[in-house]
């Protein structure tokens, strides 16, 4: 298993609760052939430049180990996702 980093940002309108629902689903193809080790929210932000005439994002930040082969899943879920606005998941190297 590989350490990783992924950022997911949230859209600002979306409702708590929704938000935390699409974070879950993401949460649970993670702990499928892996484990979180850490999730650190950090919430709304400015962003550096507009996306899709948007000015901030809500940030959640997730550590996590997993096989490699559950990253493109990882990043298609989040694709399809509507509250889901960019991720990005990195491999930490050791």
């Amino acid at each position: 298993m590989n350490k990783y980093e992924a950022v997911i940002m949230f859209y600002p309108e979306v409702e708590e609760e929704k938000r935390n629902t699409s974070f879950d689903r993401l949460k649970n193809a993670i702990e499928k052939n892996g484990k979180v080790l850490n999730i650190d929210e950090w919430g709304m932000k400015k962003l550096a430049y507009e996306i899709e005439y948007k000015n901030e994002a809500y940030y959640i930040f997730v550590e996590f180990e997993t096989v490699p082969e559950d990253i493109v899943e990882l990043n298609r879920l989040a694709k399809i996702m509507d509250p889901v606005m960019r991720q990005m998941i990195v491999k930490v190297e050791n």
